[in-house]
């Protein structure tokens, strides 16, 4: 009899640890599964805040750019006046470098209102050489001189 009843008890203890230990195992499942949720969530919103950082970043490069585009007219438009009383061989010449850092000028804007928002990647290129170039013709037009050219 103590046997049976031995047998019996480790039967059930051994039924109930076995019950015990699913149920562990299934709300463990649960729980990772809810933080992988979570993860997903919190992925997806960190995209999105990236997104939009990168997006205010190209937004206020563009209008900075947009400020020195216009600042480049405006010193373009002051050395066509200066050049308006000069000997018609030197006018012809200031003439052309003005007309050549003029299309410049247009070029970039028209590239800076093409540009995409293709990745971070490709704006940090663009905004490299954009800048590199805004800051070349930015040199030429403060080293136009009348006096000085050949």
């Amino acid at each position: 009899m103590k046997k049976v009843i031995f047998i019996l008890t480790m039967t059930v203890f051994i039924a109930g640890t076995m019950l015990t230990g699913c149920k562990s195992s299934n709300k463990n499942v649960e729980n990772a599964l809810d933080n992988v949720e979570d993860a997903k969530d919190n992925m997806v919103e960190a995209n999105h805040e990236l997104n939009q950082a990168l997006k205010n970043s190209i937004q206020q490069f563009k209008n900075e750019s947009k400020a020195k585009i216009i600042a480049n007219d405006k010193s373009i438009a002051e050395l066509k006046a200066k050049i308006t009383n000069e000997k018609k061989k030197n006018k012809a010449i200031y003439e052309k470098k003005l007309a050549e850092l003029e299309q410049k000028n247009k070029d970039l804007n028209n590239k800076l209102d093409e540009f995409k928002e293709e990745g971070k990647d490709n704006w940090e290129i663009f905004k490299t050489e954009f800048s590199n170039d805004m800051d070349e013709l930015g040199k030429a037009l403060k080293n136009f001189t009348i006096e000085n050219v050949n």
